[in-house]
Parts: C-alpha cells; structure tokens; sequence
C-alpha cells in the first residue's frame, strides 16, 4: 500500500500532463487547420478530467506507460487533409518532447540545488520529491513521444508516414488502422519491444536531455517507484 501512494504522488501530476497535453495538442492543431471538432466537443482544455481514460491512467501505474481518450480529429475537414495530416499528427509527439526538455533543465537545476545543501536540510522533504516528479516527467514524455513514433496508425507515426508516403503505400497503410492498435498491443505485451527498442532510445533522450549529474535521479526513480 505504501508503494501504491508513492508512486500516486510521484507520478500522478506528471503523468496526467504529459498524456493530457499530448491529446490537447492534437485538437488545437486540428482547430487552427481547419477542424474544429475538439473545440465543440470542448476538449480543447488542460483539465484532465475532460480526457481520462481510467485504463490508460492505471496503466501509468502498473507499466509505466499510459493514455487518455483521443481527441477526436475529422481529417476531412483539415484545408490540406493529406499535408495537414502530417502536423495533427506529429503535434503529441513534439509536445511530449517539449515538455521533457522544460522538464530536464528544471531537473538539473534541482539536482544543483540539491548539491548546494546542507545533508540533512528540512528542504531535502521538498525538494527530493519535486526532483523524482521531474525525472518522471522526463521519463514519461520521452517514452510516449518515442513510442507514438512507431509507424503504425493510429499511433501518430502511423499517421505521419500516411501523410508523408505517396497515394498508393499511404492508402495501404492507412487501411491497416482499424487492426493496428491489435499490432500495437502484441508488440507491448508479448514482444521485447520495450527492451530492444524503446528502453534504449529512452536512455539516450534522458542522457542528451538530462546530463550525467542527474543518473541518480533517474536511479531511484527505477528502483523505487517505476520498480525496473
């Protein structure tokens, strides 16, 4: 039980960003290219309540990973569905990826706070918190804008590559949407996946992004509340 309300606190606030400014994104691209289908639906708010998906959030807990509900997106309604596509799609991404970075130099600026300390400062029951909620942070967006890079539709890399591919591979791929999140669900659960491919890309975003200074961060945050 005390594990369970460790990592509520330590993953709870990061993890309900990164998911729910990921879907954010998306609609408000949509709405500035032409379909507003999120604004009417009013999914173009931050409040994370407008977004959950209770599956998705456990699934922060439980593998480290999660989602919220879609923002909904009529591609017939972009003014350039087939080049529009392209930045709808790839706007979750480039968020997560913005939010990482903003969350990695506040991370080391923490870290050097920290180091300036007295051992033993009443600040540590503060600040040590606010630094794991930060590495998490780190960890969490990178991992979802790796993860949506894979081009498989409906992930955004699906998306994008439908975009970015001429008119006969791109209408192939896109015809596999209505199965790939069957694809995606074989390749998290019964492949390596997440060793092979994701875990390494994710070690060297959180190096490039959040220097060498800040490994034990991101060691404790292994060990202690992601539990790998």
């Amino acid at each position: 039980m005390e594990s369970f309300f460790l990592k509520l606190s330590i993953m709870l606030v990061p993890g309900l960003m990164a998911i729910t400014c990921h879907e954010v994104s998306h609609g408000y691209v949509a709405d500035r290219l032409g379909d507003s289908t999120a604004r009417y639906l009013g999914r173009l708010t931050l409040n994370p309540l407008k977004h959950l998906d209770i599956i998705g959030t456990l699934m922060v807990f439980v593998i480290g990973i999660g989602w919220a509900k879609p923002v909904p997106v009529n591609f017939n309604n972009l003014r350039n569905p087939k080049r529009d596509m392209i930045w709808v799609a790839a706007a979750g991404p480039i968020t997560n990826f913005t939010l990482a970075f903003l969350s990695a130099l506040g991370l080391r600026g923490g870290v050097a706070l920290a180091g300036a300390m007295t051992a033993g400062s009443p600040m540590d029951t503060v600040l040590y918190p606010v630094l794991l909620m930060l590495a998490f942070s780190v960890y969490i967006n990178l991992l979802l804008a790796i993860f949506n890079l894979i081009p498989v539709p409906p992930l955004d890399g699906g998306r994008v590559a439908v975009g970015l591919l001429p008119s006969g591979p791109a209408l192939t791929l896109a015809r596999f949407e209505p199965y790939g999140m069957i694809l995606i669900v074989v390749l998290v659960f019964f492949t390596n996946i997440f060793s092979l491919v994701l875990q390494p890309a994710l070690s060297v975003g959180i190096d490039l992004l959040a220097g060498p200074k800040t490994e034990w961060v991101f060691e404790l945050l292994l060990s202690k509340v992601i539990g790998r």
